[in-house]
């Protein structure tokens, strides 16, 4: 990855072996395996490790969990929040690894669209949850720095999976909980 890395700084024009540069393709090529290391997790086995029978059937919400990731079309930078509700059958989430879920699928290229399905499928699928609600506010940066260079645009997705896509009730419950500001 270095040499490819020395290159692509010889076809933006630099020189690699000015002071400046000449570590550049090393710490490049941390970063970038950093930032994609979700490719080498099992989503399954960071949840399965932290899943507690609990007879627990109402809403469970994780808000403002910190995303960081890169789209798949400039591999540049998206980052926001992600907020997480879900619904138990008598088994309940350890609260970090839903943390560590979420960045599980956003250390790979992705799409905002497709990272809060992933997350949504994945939490419903490991507990057999009756209903799942994942929202993903974003900020882009192939939006702000290149392109149209619309600063403060904030893309917004959801995935409502079960008790959430069916009931409007469950729906709101928690929208409106996520929205509500305590700190």
């Amino acid at each position: 990855m270095q040499e490819l890395i020395e290159r692509l700084l010889v076809e933006l024009g630099e020189d690699p072996k000015r002071e400046g540069l000449v570590n550049t393709p090393d710490r490049v090529a941390a970063s970038l395996r950093f930032l994609t290391s979700g490719y080498g997790q099992d989503p399954e086995e960071i949840i399965n490790s932290a899943i507690f029978n609990e007879e627990c059937n109402h809403m469970v919400i994780v808000r403002d969990i910190e995303v960081y990731s890169m789209c798949e079309h400039h591999m540049l930078p998206f980052f926001g929040r992600c907020h997480i509700g879900y619904i138990p059958r008598g088994k309940v989430f350890g609260v970090s690894k839903l943390a560590r879920l979420v960045d599980c699928f956003a250390r790979r290229l992705q799409l905002q669209e497709r990272l809060t399905q992933e997350i949504a499928s994945s939490i419903k699928e490991s507990i057999n949850a009756e209903g799942v609600g994942v929202v993903v506010e974003a900020k882009h940066l192939c939006m702000m720095m290149r392109g149209v260079g619309k600063q403060n645009s904030k893309m917004v997705t959801s995935a409502m999976l079960g008790s959430f896509r069916q009931s409007v009730a469950t729906r709101t419950e928690f929208l409106e909980l996520i929205r509500h500001r305590s700190d």
